[in-house]
């Protein structure tokens, strides 16, 4: 396990100077992010099966114990305000349950049947992804929610920082991060997490990207559920639109608050007209503008 590794790179760490120190942590986690870019064409390959799985329904699942299930939860939980994603397409099972997000659960991480019975419980089948990270590649809740939902036709993900775990060699799509020893031996959190954080981002954001939920680099989807958020959402549609505000709050009061119903509204469309539109290109702003443009064009001709 090289993530287990003592490196002599940092065996008299706890003597360094404070400089030194510093920048030998700080090393650490550009290592991590270069580790990421080496799983390029893994990332790649598993974000464009995810996206081929979830264009029309299914859920995205993240899977993990300790570090890497908080790494996870965080990812996942934050693709709804971000980007729209409904509550009932996102699943997150962790090892301890929600009370291991902030304190360590002995034991958790090996209750192989728990895991497996959680996979069955929620139904995870072939409609779903699975997203499974574990450092160590060998984790046995994750690893058993990973062969459960595999078994059962779900698409599966395996994340790891060491080469030849059965995570890797068992998941569909694996990705592994090859971080190395820790300046901590062990402490994963460390190099092994960043590399994780960072995987997990790209990985969810270029799914929600390819998926429509991002247009012009704007959040199209973001759900207003405070003021800071609702003002942003009039912004977006004003850059999009370049339209006053008070038209722009009209047409997100007809919008119920979404950004793509508005642009439409904006362009001349009735809310019903909107969402069926919206709704045959599953979602796609872009696709969307393009149907009205052609209708438009053929009303003209007309």
């Amino acid at each position: 396990m090289e993530t287990e590794r003592l490196s002599p790179r940092y065996a008299g760490i706890d003597l360094w100077e404070a400089d030194d120190l510093f920048e030998g942590l700080l090393e650490g986690q550009f290592s991590a992010v270069a580790a990421v870019r080496g799983a390029r064409p893994d990332i790649i390959r598993a974000a464009l099966a995810t996206e081929e799985r979830l264009r029309t329904a299914g859920r995205l699942i993240y899977a993990g114990a300790g570090t890497s299930a908080r790494l996870a939860v965080q990812d996942g939980a934050e693709l709804m305000p971000t980007f729209g994603w409904p509550p009932d397409r996102i699943l997150l099972l962790i090892a301890g349950g929600h009370e291991a997000l902030l304190r360590s659960m002995e034991g958790a991480e090996d209750q192989v049947e728990y895991a497996a019975q959680l996979v069955r419980d929620h139904r995870i089948g072939a409609a779903d992804v699975l997203v499974a990270v574990a450092a160590s590649g060998t984790t046995p809740f994750t690893l058993a929610c990973l062969r459960q939902a595999k078994a059962a036709g779900a698409l599966t993900i395996g994340i790891a920082n060491n080469l030849g775990t059965p995570l890797l060699s068992e998941a569909d799509c694996p990705i592994l991060l090859d971080t190395g020893p820790e300046p901590i031996a062990g402490s994963t959190r460390m190099k092994a997490g960043t590399s994780q954080r960072v995987a997990l981002l790209v990985l969810s954001s270029f799914v929600m990207i390819r998926l429509g939920h991002v247009y012009g680099g704007l959040m199209i989807d973001v759900q207003a559920s405070n003021e800071k958020l609702a003002r942003r959402t009039e912004a977006i549609l004003q850059q999009l639109t370049d339209r006053p505000p008070d038209e722009v709050r009209d047409a997100l009061a007809r919008a119920k608050g979404s950004i793509k119903t508005a642009v439409l509204l904006l362009q001349g469309c009735e809310p019903a007209e909107a969402g069926r539109i919206l709704a045959s290109t599953n979602g796609r702003l872009r696709e969307a503008l393009a149907i009205l443009d052609e209708k438009k064009e053929k009303r003209n001709v007309e």
